[in-house]
């Protein structure tokens, strides 16, 4: 009898239909909702995305999940209530609630994994959400970026992989390849607590660079040099096959699947046998640049009712060959710009990188990105501090980062009562609100949040603090404009609240026009897992 190995995810939601993701541990039929599906095959894994239609707007269904017909879920014993679809209101006349946040490593069992992660705050919500009534719960959950972390590997990952293979083979720790990074999303999303969340509330994800390596595409230098190793090449294709599979079909509704031609092509070759090769050649094309453009885009869009969310790749989308250098290509750029056009109240700009930093690190990134342009060994210098130190932000592409600034401006002149960008990726919480050269309508923010489960070293809490210090901001400033290379910054931002530290998620709320948003943090409080809301941030004032 075929079992239920991960899921159901509950993905794309809107007011008629949903998507509901799931992995089984062998070719059967999938029956959710009166809807049932054949599995596809994957480099003999097997897994079904039912799509669910003609829902009523603004209903609530709870569902189970059949295998051959018997039922896979709710597991047995389930402390849990029942999984469910929320469809949205027509023409979003409901408050909307979105939890945000990244970087979150698996549970660990290792005490002392556990003691340096902390607690993870998706958990932390999920028992609340367990003793909430419905109309409490969230309506999306975006996560922005780290899902599994493929270069920095558990205990129990690095005992799985030497099973496999020697350690001391490259790469090593790190996953290698496609069954490896299987493993990951199985650790990260198995446990009961993240299970039934991903189950009842809709999620949106976009990856980051722990979910394929540290400093992933940072610049066309480190990508010659991780491409000159022998086990890059079987990691990169790994990695785009495995977020196509578990993260990225998942964001796309149930329009955008049926015109997806790859999505046909896994099906087609998938049900009757299997599609690794689809996927396999589909990768390939995803990781190559040609002519300034990449092979598929991974941006996409979401709309709740008077909320816009608009997710930026800033990651797999870089373009670094030739002398370019930008955080997406231009056709895809134009994509980003044609779609922040609408009718709505509020555009939520989803870059896993904040687009915003702390002043001291934006103006540092800013001055690396000029001098490692240089050919000789200042450039040199520049480059190996680029790597080092992570400078490979939105403000280490200042090019890209005044375009995306200049498409902020706009819309903000426009009828939006808020555009906020909302991020995670460096390990502290903060919120900043920007202000430009001349007056915008709606409010403009900079959110980030992160991590969800992991840690920062504490030497690090002092020097992101110092980061905000508008002293050596204003030096550094003055010193980055002695460059006739660097212009000036298009935008101006003061931090309002943070930087906090610890594991933490974001609760973004939208009554109409206005929005708030309130950070907490997870702690244990006798053993149990427990979230501690800090003061609201009004977004609209």
């Amino acid at each position: 009898m075929a079992e239920l190995l991960l899921g159901p995810l509950l993905r794309h939601v809107d007011d008629t239909s949903a998507t509901i993701w799931v992995e089984t541990d062998s070719a059967c039929s999938v029956a959710i909702g009166g809807v049932t599906v054949p599995t596809f095959q994957v480099n003999d894994h097997h897994y079904a995305l039912v799509v669910l239609t003609d829902l009523e707007p603004a209903s609530t269904v709870e569902y189970q999940v059949r295998l051959d017909g018997e039922t896979r879920w709710p597991l047995p014993d389930s402390e849990f209530p029942p999984s469910r679809v929320r469809t949205l209101p027509v023409g979003g006349d409901k408050d909307f609630l979105m939890l945000f946040g990244s970087c979150r490593k698996p549970e660990s069992e290792d005490p002392k994994e556990h003691k340096q992660w902390g607690t993870d705050a998706l958990a932390a919500y999920s028992w609340r959400m367990r003793e909430q009534d419905e109309k409490d719960w969230p309506d999306s959950l975006f996560l922005v970026g780290d899902q599994v972390y493929a270069d920095e590997t558990s205990k129990a990952t690095q005992e799985w992989i030497s099973r496999r293979r020697s350690l001391q083979e490259p790469p090593g720790v790190e996953v290698r390849d496609f069954e490896e990074y299987v493993h990951l999303y199985h650790e990260s999303w198995s446990t009961p607590e993240i299970r039934w969340l991903l189950s009842t509330v809709p999620t949106s994800m976009v990856f980051d660079d722990h979910d394929v390596r540290d400093d992933w595409n940072t610049s066309q230098t480190w990508r010659d040099g991780i491409e000159a190793t022998s086990w890059w090449a079987e990691r990169e294709l790994g990695a785009l096959a495995t977020y196509w599979i578990y993260q990225h079909i998942g964001n796309l509704s149930p329009t955008e699947l049926a015109e997806d031609k790859t999505y046909a092509q896994v099906l087609a070759e998938g049900r009757s046998g299997d599609a690794g090769g689809v996927l396999r050649e589909f990768a390939e094309l995803a990781a190559r640049e040609v002519n300034g453009r990449k092979g598929t885009r991974w941006s996409y869009r979401r709309d709740f009712g008077n909320v816009r969310l608009l997710v930026v790749d800033t990651r797999s989308g870089r373009i670094l060959r030739d002398g370019h250098r930008s955080m997406v290509g231009d056709g895809e750029f134009e994509w980003i710009e044609a779609n922040a056009d609408g009718h709505y109240d509020h555009l939520l700009i989803g870059s896993s990188l904040p687009w915003l930093m702390p002043h001291v690190i934006s103006h540092v990134q800013s001055m690396n990105e000029v001098a490692a342009r240089r050919t000789d060994w200042r450039g040199r210098l520049a480059e190996k501090l680029r790597q080092a130190a992570d400078l490979e932000h939105w403000p280490s592409f200042r090019q890209s980062s005044d375009r995306l600034t200049r498409l902020i401006r706009r819309i903000a002149e426009g009828e939006a009562a808020t555009v906020c960008v909302l991020s995670g990726d460096v390990h502290h919480v903060y919120a900043a609100e920007a202000t430009f050269d001349r007056p915008v309508g709606a409010r403009v923010w900079q959110l980030t949040c992160s991590p969800l489960h992991n840690s920062v070293e504490r030497f690090m809490r002092p020097l992101f603090r110092l980061a905000w210090w508008k002293p050596l901001a204003a030096v550094l400033r003055r010193w980055m404009l002695r460059s006739p290379q660097v212009e000036p910054l298009p935008v101006s931002w003061e931090k309002t609240a943070g930087p906090f530290f610890g594991n933490a998620v974001a609760t973004l709320r939208v009554r109409g026009r206005r929005a708030d948003m309130v950070i907490e943090r997870a702690d244990d409080v006798g053993g149990d897992p427990r979230l501690r809301p800090l003061p609201p941030i009004s977004l609209t004032g």
